[in-house]
């Protein structure tokens, strides 16, 4: 486990990114206009009750903003993963799986406490019920759709404008930010614990093939297995 978590999250993979100074600045002014619509788009699609059609589009239109703003930011990379034997790169494909898999258990046995706390519990539902109340499958493909989409904004463009100087701590620190408009505790906080796992792990690669695959499996997870299990503990 210490060498699948050293190769994932903690040795860099050799890269080569650099951009010229015109394309960085060009960079960072894209990715604070895109920043200032994504958050008052996600304010607005929070305040659409659960069930309602509105919410699909809203959230829809939102992917499309991150999207299209980090596609106008400049190049993305996917990035690489060193193996556990530390000798050859591959695409961070099941390395990223795994994480994927390893948040979500945290995050269930995370759900087990929350459950028993009104105010949490509560906060909680706020964002559980747009899956309870909306058709499953519309919601999981969206929540997909913008997993993919805020990775390539948060760990894609904004990590490359922020520069070298603490990109981990200053992105997610920006994302959790970004989740306040939706005015949603639990949601906050997952923010800050997810955008320091891929973070981590944008950090290492390079890139955000790792990040995506990561955030889906978890976010496509808590969507299924979060709803029935908070209701049983209710």
């Amino acid at each position: 486990m210490l060498r699948f978590l050293d190769a994932a999250l903690v040795r860099r993979v050799p890269r080569d990114h650099v951009e010229s100074d015109a394309a960085f600045r060009r960079r960072r002014v894209v990715v604070a206009i895109t920043a200032a619509c994504g958050a008052a788009l996600l304010w607005a699609s929070f305040r659409i009750p659960p069930g309602d059609r509105r919410f699909y589009l809203a959230t829809l239109i939102l992917a499309l903003v991150w999207a299209v703003g980090s596609l106008a930011s400049g190049p993305l990379h996917l990035g690489w993963a060193h193996t556990r034997d530390g000798e050859r790169l591959r695409r961070p494909v099941m390395q990223s799986l795994a994480l994927g898999a390893l948040a979500v258990g945290v995050f269930s046995a995370g759900a087990l406490l929350v459950a028993r706390v009104p105010v949490l519990r509560d906060s909680l539902n706020e964002v559980l019920d747009h899956a309870r109340f909306g058709a499953l499958p519309i919601v999981a493909a969206i929540t997909v759709v913008n997993g993919l989409a805020e990775e390539l904004f948060f760990r894609g463009a904004l990590f490359a404008a922020i520069g070298r100087r603490h990109p981990v701590a200053i992105s997610t620190a920006l994302y959790t930010f970004t989740t306040v408009f939706s005015l949603n505790l639990m949601l906050v906080f997952a923010a800050a614990v997810l955008g320091l796992l891929v973070g981590a792990q944008r950090r290492v690669t390079g890139g955000v093939l790792g990040p995506v695959i990561t955030h889906v499996t978890w976010s496509l997870s808590m969507v299924l297995i979060l709803p029935p299990l908070i209701s049983a503990l209710a």
